[in-house]
């Protein structure tokens, strides 16, 4: 979120999906320490090998909406500025989803960037390219075993008496502690770990 809100973005919509980013999981404290909130998909394997991540489903035999969202009303509840923003976010995970994993990300960032008072780039490549000459290319950002080298200030977290500063958290966290505040915070990161 630090690169939307310092960065003009162009999204990547013709790659092949890849497991364990962050296309379909993030992470928040909970009273137990960090946790993974994912969104299931439905996997193609076998003859029809890798899919595009345009085209990545998500699973819903199970209610993981609405799991997500109790579990976000347990643990944020408390926070400073939970219920400032509950209202605009709560349709995220009680309206019925879009079709697809890609379509569902653009509303989640949609409705942050409202709730941020950002402009959303919705510009998107045209094709799949290896490699780019002429902008930088941050696609290794949502790689969720890669280390972000992101130096983050701390902000006052729910749990932080319990587990200290949890680095790395979905921008729920940021958002519900920090409220109004989180668009300067998100604006003095510094994208030195852009590499470009």
């Amino acid at each position: 979120m630090a690169i939307i809100a310092q960065r003009e973005v162009v999204w990547e919509v013709h790659d092949n999906f890849q497991k364990q980013t962050y296309r379909n999981r993030c992470y928040i404290c909970t009273d137990q320490g960090r946790h993974r909130m994912n969104i299931p998909i439905k996997h193609v394997g076998g003859n029809e090998g890798r899919q595009h991540y345009a085209a990545v489903s998500m699973d819903t035999s199970t209610d993981w909406k609405k799991i997500h969202w109790r579990t976000l009303q347990t643990e944020y509840r408390t926070s400073p500025y939970f219920e400032f923003y509950e209202e605009a976010l709560e349709p995220i995970f009680t309206a019925k989803a879009p079709d697809t994993l890609l379509e569902f990300n653009f509303q989640i960032l949609k409705v942050l960037s409202e709730c941020l008072g950002l402009i959303l780039s919705t510009e998107t490549t045209e094709k799949y390219q290896k490699t780019y000459d002429t902008i930088c290319d941050a696609r290794v950002m949502v790689d969720a075993k890669r280390p972000l080298a992101m130096q983050q200030l701390k902000y006052t977290q729910v749990f932080e008496e319990k587990h200290g500063f949890v680095e790395n958290l979905s921008v729920l966290d940021l958002l519900f502690n920090e409220g109004p505040n989180t668009i300067t915070y998100l604006k003095s990161i510094p994208l030195s770990y852009l590499e470009c």
